[in-house]
């Protein structure tokens, strides 16, 4: 796929994005949220999910999202296993699930059910989704407390189990059967009441997408469908901004709403109704938001939490979607800015954080960036915070959002935006600048954050250009003087390396050769502060963390404020 050439067509564009303040969820609706969830330990609850069980499914949506062979490999060895964490079915207290957070959702929401089919087939995949199943609804099914019945596990639970119900259904035992059926409209009356009180706007969406499915499968949903499609309408209307991004500006949660969407539309083809036009046109405008943050490579950047993806992963979900699309060059809403320059391309965070209501495992990562080039990636960010499992423990996951983990500059070792100790995002950077114009063979992008104004008294502006080759990127990270500014900081910009990169001597000290994987070999040279090299490390898809080196430039600011200037050359 080519790059999308729409936006400033070589003519100097500039932004100001401000981060939004004053809009919260106040005391009212928080506190009515916590009284309609203790209301599920009620007989209250239990008589809304009660009503008319349907005696079947009225169709069968097609799974179009992959399944994970290795996965379902351990589901017929007996066990779960996901980001590298391993967990034996027997024994195993559904009700309870002492796991990681990213196993236990895997469990509640029944995405076991797709491994499984990539590995076996039907006649020896059913009675092992059958026993799973059976004993998870014992535990669960009419037990209605978080996780498992948090409002986007009951969604993705819903659909994963109506794509999943050849393996699901095909047990002739009449009440295994009819536990399975009544869950489904347990579920669906339960996304009826929660989907509205959902927290996030992103949530809301996931829970409305639940609410218009059930419409879909289960009978009498002719109601039921008019208000979820109003509900899903107007929920992603708030979640996804018009140039295709989400306002977490979290890739895992875009790319989780892309599956779940594809998985909805399925549901109308299944059942020969036209997809209503809102909802094609949320995942039209998602698919090239997300490619936006894709390198030479295909694969996925690490930003806001995700880790580095893999290209196989990300051309399943977009063949899922059906969206034939270009990568956003730039996306201002959305807050990245993508340059594709020969085999080259260069990423950068150029908004503000996302409101702490609506992040995931959001991060400290303003004006960072990520450099590959062909299959290399050779500048990264860490990564994977929003991966916790048993390789990433929550501590390593809260420094991996930290601005140090991220490939810009860090004053004093400290966050342009703070991170508060229950992991919200705090205050920090609220205005970014921005510039971007074509010049004589190459592109020059100017950015600035106030993140370290409040602390320091200094604006961060970053210049970078890459030249139309993709052979050369220059840079320079300038500290402005902004009222009050302390002298003799400590200040570092930090360039974390990607994989299998070999940091060769030389006799300066300011520059540092690079020996890619593939045998090339990169300079980097710095102007202006002391260059050294330390430990680092990048995160895969699975959760797993590699072991790399980060390039780091080091000095104290001045009085009239700092500047670093550095290029990054390739040798051949």
């Amino acid at each position: 796929m080519t790059e999308n050439d729409a936006g400033d067509g070589g003519v100097r564009q500039a932004a100001l994005i401000v981060r939004p303040t004053g809009v919260g969820q106040n005391l009212f609706e928080r506190l009515s949220l916590q009284f309609y969830k203790l209301t599920w330990r009620t007989p209250l609850h239990s008589g809304r999910l009660k009503g008319k069980v349907p005696l079947r499914l009225i169709t069968v949506p097609e799974d179009i999202l992959n399944g994970d062979a290795a996965r379902g490999q351990a589901l017929r060895m007996g066990k779960f296993y996901y980001q590298g964490f391993e967990q034996a079915f027997s024994g195993l207290d559904y009700q309870k699930l002492a796991l990681p957070p990213t196993m236990t959702d895997y469990i509640h929401r029944f995405g076991w059910l797709r491994d499984l089919a990539a590995a076996t087939n039907r006649g020896e995949g059913a009675p092992i989704a059958a026993s799973i199943a059976d004993d998870w609804l014992i535990a669960n099914g009419m037990k209605t407390r978080e996780p498992a019945w948090r409002v986007d596990n009951c969604a993705w639970r819903l659909l994963n189990m109506a794509a999943g119900s050849p393996l699901l259904l095909s047990s002739n035992d009449p009440v295994y059967r009819s536990r399975v059926i009544n869950h489904f409209a347990r579920v669906a009356r339960h996304l009826d009441q929660s989907a509205p009180r959902a927290q996030s706007h992103f949530t809301k969406s996931l829970g409305w997408a639940g609410v218009v499915a059930a419409s879909l499968l289960l009978p009498e949903g002719k109601a039921r469908r008019a208000v979820g499609e109003d509900g899903l309408a107007a929920s992603l209307q708030a979640t996804i901004f018009a140039d295709g991004g989400v306002v977490s500006r979290s890739p895992v949660q875009l790319i989780e709403l892309i599956g779940l969407l594809s998985l909805l539309k399925q549901c109308y083809n299944a059942r020969k109704e036209m997809v209503p036009a809102f909802l094609s046109d949320a995942i039209g405008r998602a698919v090239p938001a997300l490619l936006g943050l894709t390198h030479a490579d295909g694969g996925l950047g690490a930003w806001q939490g995700s880790a580095h993806m893999a290209a196989e992963s990300i051309e399943a979900l977009v063949k899922a979607s059906e969206v034939r699309a270009r990568p956003h060059r730039q996306a201002l809403d959305w807050g990245y800015q993508r340059v594709s320059a020969g085999k080259s391309v260069l990423l950068l965070d150029a908004g503000p954080p996302p409101l702490a209501r609506q992040s995931a495992s959001g991060c400290a990562s303003t004006l960072a960036f990520e450099l590959s080039h062909g299959r290399q990636r050779i500048i990264v960010n860490c990564g994977g915070a929003a991966l916790v499992g048993s390789s990433i423990p929550v501590a390593l996951a809260r420094g991996l959002r930290t601005t140090a983990a991220h490939s810009t500059l860090c004053i004093n070792d400290t966050n342009s935006t703070a991170i508060l100790q229950g992991g919200q995002l705090g205050k920090g950077v609220a205005e970014v600048g921005l510039e971007r114009r074509d010049v004589d063979k190459a592109t020059r992008i100017e950015a600035s954050h106030d993140g370290y104004v409040r602390n320091y008294g200094y604006i961060h502006s970053r210049l970078l250009i890459l030249r139309s080759d993709g052979l050369e990127l220059r840079g320079e990270d300038t500290l402005l003087p902004k009222g009050k500014s302390k002298e003799g900081t400590p200040v570092h910009v930090r360039f974390h390396l990607g994989p299998d990169i070999e940091i060769m001597p030389t006799e300066n000290k300011q520059t540092a050769l690079l020996r890619m994987a593939d045998g090339s070999n990169w300079a980097f040279a710095a102007a202006g502060g002391t260059l050294a090299v330390d430990e680092s490390l990048w995160v895969d898809e699975e959760g797993r963390p590699h072991p790399t080196h980060q390039l780091v430039i080091g000095a104290d600011s001045g009085k009239g404020g700092l500047t670093f200037s550095w290029q990054l050359r390739h040798l051949g």
